[in-house]
């Protein structure tokens, strides 16, 4: 199997062209306009997701944990968790490309793909 490297992307090295590409990829389109409104109120818009994302991100520590010793001694990672710590990612990449003015969208609770 050959990899074709993309436009605009600097050839891998060697050691890298052995292993299949990475299969999480994240794309940013150009905002054209914004809204002032929401861009000067963002900083409070965030908070309940800051705060909701602060408990769920201790849990997410904890199902972190139990999974790693999961993996150590059975060589997988269970489902269930693994689900549960990529949906709680998806969430925090969302509430963080809103809070760093990448998108205007504002981001829904929870990690739905």
């Amino acid at each position: 199997m050959s990899v074709v490297p993309e436009p605009g992307v600097p050839e891998p090295s060697p050691v890298v062209q052995q292993v299949l590409p990475y299969p999480v990829r994240l794309e940013v389109d150009y905002p054209e306009r914004m809204s002032r409104l929401t861009t000067f109120f963002r900083a409070f818009l965030v908070i309940p997701h800051i705060a909701v994302l602060f408990f769920v991100g201790i849990a997410q520590g904890v199902v972190g944990f139990f999974a790693w010793w999961m993996i150590l001694f059975t060589g997988k990672f269970p489902k269930g968790m693994f689900d549960f710590v990529a949906k709680i990612f998806r969430w925090q990449t969302r509430v963080n490309a809103y809070s760093m003015f990448l998108t205007g969208k504002y981001p829904p609770f929870g990690g739905d793909a």
